[in-house]
């Protein structure tokens, strides 16, 4: 028994440590161990619950927007709030976009690079390639000009004595095989990829004041005054700005990254065997409709063991099935609680206890949430079997369609089974972008159509209560179900937790020693060279993991993480 460890994962956002066991080239055990503590809980007791999404907010550099959104609808949740239907369609354009940045990204610059190798592509036919790209889409970049300059700039990378941006990587490894020409143009996607997702920062800048960290949120709504005739709030002509921007990702969705994602399940296809891990699913609806959060653009619920059968919807974001099946426990995390087992988080804990890393023991930072006592995949494979699940039109349009031409690619039947695996999360991701890239468009019209109406609203004053109240917010966010959980007494924030997608994908082993999504995904999986342990980079990354959202910083013997001064 061989035991690797890899600390950190990189191409992630955050500090996460995988150990597993290795016998006869595969995986026996695992081990998924968060190495950062997240104290923003214990930073917002005591605050105004209208201040708390600028302060979740930076929780991550990353998954800034998805927790402004959620705990706003947290706290509205608490007092019953309604919100303005404009604020409603301006959240939506701002989440989606959002989405879809994080997808475009995560494909091609965090996790493309475990299937495609650099160094074989300065090998490839420059011309050859963009024949192949050609016969695949009518991409306008798909071009000889632009496979020859890739092919040129990847060539001065290496003369020049490193590789830049490519230094690090497995290349070589026997696991990779895609020809010279496929890697080529899996290289001419990941340098056009760079340019086209901030064509979805530009939309959230635009609505949001900035990216990252947005700034137009607020309890109520939003804080984007809307008017026909001033250049100094929202304007129509800012508006059509948002459309080029949407335009232009529906174009490098439908041609590029959906064809890419369905060449590397074709080529990879024996990878539809390894990665299932816990195959209980859980997603929330999202892309709210209506001023009260009662109907959504697209459906989300829970499957049991992987049987679409057993779908059970969550219809609203007070609905009961989800309040009260949600839980975490920490026997396995670097926490206490006063009375042990698991804990509803509006009465959840947040008091640290750190004994090193012990394999039976406590190993992780991240909490272990589960759903009626169970562990549950979040993310966008969940996302879409829920939706297929709930026989959601898009949903079903894409996955047929992507299953098809992997099929067609593959030389061999491909059926929905495959999904529950490593590359099927990736097919999933692509899946749940070309639905919200429709989405983004759809929004945008509702908002354009209901400012025809001469509706201008876009804030509700919140009026908090005497006395406690209580409130949950959810947002099916690019990696997951993401909630945020409020206790509110006499108008000031007497418990908050945040249970995020990595806490649930990336968690320790739960009270009853069940491994978590990450944990068991990868038992079984090959391994090649444990000196070079690519396969579990392979499944981990198809996770996209923040463990910056699930866990932060902290110095025990300073009581301080870093020091600033302005000069």
């Amino acid at each position: 028994m061989t035991r690797v460890t890899i600390d950190p994962i990189t191409r992630i956002e955050g500090h996460l440590r995988i150990d597993v066991d290795v016998d006869g080239g595969r995986v026996k055990k695992a081990w998924s161990s968060g190495q950062m503590w997240r104290g923003v809980e214990l930073i917002l007791l005591g605050r105004d619950p209208r201040d708390a999404w600028a302060i979740t907010q930076r929780i991550c550099g990353v998954c800034t927007t998805v927790h402004a959104v959620t705990s706003v609808r947290a706290v509205e949740n608490a007092l019953q709030m309604e919100v303005p239907l404009n604020a409603q369609y301006i959240r939506n354009i701002i989440i989606l976009a959002h989405s879809i940045h994080d997808f475009i990204v995560h494909f091609y610059h965090l996790s493309a690079l475990d299937w495609v190798d650099v160094t074989s592509a300065l090998k490839a036919d420059p011309d050859k390639t963009a024949s192949l790209a050609e016969s695949l889409s009518n991409w306008s970049l798909n071009n000889k000009h632009e496979m020859r300059k890739t092919h040129e700039r990847l060539k001065n990378f290496v003369n020049g004595g490193q590789l830049g941006i490519f230094t690090n990587g497995y290349w070589g490894h026997p696991a990779m095989k895609l020809s010279p020409e496929v890697n080529l143009l899996a290289v001419a996607h990941y340098l056009q990829a760079l340019e086209v997702q901030r064509h979805a920062n530009k939309i959230v800048s635009i609505l949001g004041g900035k990216s990252p960290h947005i700034q137009n949120v607020a309890v109520g709504g939003v804080a984007n005054p809307l008017a026909t005739d001033s250049q100094a709030v929202l304007t129509v002509e800012r508006l059509l700005a948002v459309k080029e921007h949407i335009d232009a990702l529906n174009d490098f969705i439908k041609n590029v990254y959906m064809v890419d994602v369905a060449a590397v399940g074709a080529f990879y296809a024996d990878w539809t065997k390894y990665g299932a891990g816990v195959t209980n699913y859980l997603s929330v609806p999202d892309i709210p409709l209506d001023t009260k959060g009662t109907k959504f653009a697209f459906p989300g619920g829970y499957i049991a063991n992987k049987d679409l059968g057993s779908y059970k919807a969550i219809k609203t974001f007070g609905d009961e099935f989800w309040t009260k099946g949600v839980e975490e426990g920490v026997k396995h995390s670097w926490y206490d609680y006063n009375k042990g087992g698991p804990l509803h988080p509006f009465k959840g804990e947040t008091k640290p206890n750190y004994t090193d890393f012990k394999d039976d023991g406590k190993y992780s930072w991240l909490k272990s949430p589960t759903f009626y006592g169970k562990p549950a995949q979040v993310g966008p494979l969940a996302r879409v079997l829920n939706m297929l699940a709930a026989d959601y039109a898009p949903a079903k349009k894409y996955a047929t369609g992507t299953l098809d031409l992997v099929s067609t690619l593959a030389h061999t039947k491909v059926g929905l089974d495959a999904m529950h695996s490593t590359i099927g999360r990736h097919a999933a991701r692509m899946i749940s972008c070309a639905i919200n890239v429709d989405l983004l468009g759809d929004q945008w019209n509702l908002l354009m159509g209901n400012i025809a109406k001469g509706d201008m609203a876009t804030f509700n004053k919140p009026v908090f209560p005497k006395g406690e109240v209580m409130g949950v917010g959810f947002h099916e966010a690019p990696r997951g179900a993401l909630s945020h959980w409020v206790v509110i007494d006499d108008g000031k924030i007497k418990n908050y937790q945040c249970v995020v997608p990595s806490t649930w994908n990336a968690c320790p082993r739960n009270d009853k020693d069940e491994p978590g999504p990450y944990e068991a995904s990868l038992l079984d999986n090959p391994i090649a060279d444990p000196e070079k342990p690519l396969e579990v980079l392979r499944t981990i990354h198809s996770f996209d993991p923040c463990i910056a959202c699930a866990i932060h910083l902290t110095d025990k013997e300073n009581d301080t993480a870093v020091t600033v001064k302005a000069v």
